[in-house]
């Protein structure tokens, strides 16, 4: 039986497969927080390289088909000039690659102003407000359906928790505020700054990134997960 495939033999791989069009690839999200949870972590990949054609699909098949077939994602890919001109409209998510990402292959690509996308203050708030508030109503019209289904709550709380976790790194960065390495201790330094209380979200998400598929009908977790949502919204909204 051939040996999984590692996040660095991935790297190695897609290395020799693609030699000089590879420019950049990294390790993003949980897996490069070293955040673990019961199922482990995501190990999400982005590959920036210099065009997209069908030879650089020829080159990825083997290495992605192997990597995806055990349950991994494949890697986002950006041309060299999509990662340049995109970030304002991924203002989010390239804010917070930034701020927890390992660099596996290539180079870095903040390392000048010519490679790294540029987030702007303006574009981050904005779609964070954006964001937030497409995230509240959908919580809402969710809890109004299932707050009595403790497994579909759980399931709408697992699916939701990865999401706003990563909008509270963004929305604690614009408010200039330190961002904690753990998952909980950023939910409780949102809570502090943006006004809801964070242990009844920390206990939730504890247990539904850890494996829980139930939640009790009508759990008052449930109830304080949708506030600390909408107060994050809010606290967005004030913020120039």
């Amino acid at each position: 039986m051939a040996k999984p495939l590692t996040v660095e033999g991935l790297a190695d791989d897609l290395q020799q497969a693609l030699g000089a069009r590879l420019v950049t690839l990294l390790l993003y999200g949980s897996a490069a927080r070293a955040e673990e949870s019961a199922g482990g972590s995501d190990v999400n990949t982005l590959l920036i390289c210099d065009r997209v054609d069908a030879a650089l699909f020829d080159a990825l098949e083997p290495v992605v088909s192997r990597w995806t077939r055990q349950g991994q994602p494949g890697p986002l890919i950006f041309t060299r000039a999509e990662w340049r001109e995109s970030a304002d409209a991924f203002p989010i998510e390239y804010d917070d690659i930034r701020h927890g990402h390992r660099l596996l292959a290539g180079r870095d690509p903040w390392a000048g102003a010519a490679e790294g996308g540029a987030v702007r203050r303006d574009d981050l708030r904005r779609q964070l407000e954006r964001e937030l508030r497409g995230k509240v109503l959908h919580l809402r019209q969710a809890y109004a359906a299932l707050r009595d289904d403790g497994a579909g709550m759980a399931g709408i709380v697992r699916a939701t928790a990865g999401g706003f976790l990563t909008m509270l790194r963004a929305a604690l960065r614009l408010a200039g505020r330190d961002v904690p390495a753990t998952w909980a201790d950023v939910v409780r330094v949102g809570g502090a700054t943006a006004g809801f209380d964070a242990e009844p979200v920390v206990q939730l998400l504890t247990g539904v990134r850890g494996g829980v598929t139930r939640l009790a009908p009508r759990d008052a977790a449930a109830a304080a997960y949708l506030d600390a949502v909408t107060r994050t919204a809010e606290f967005v909204n004030r913020l120039s």
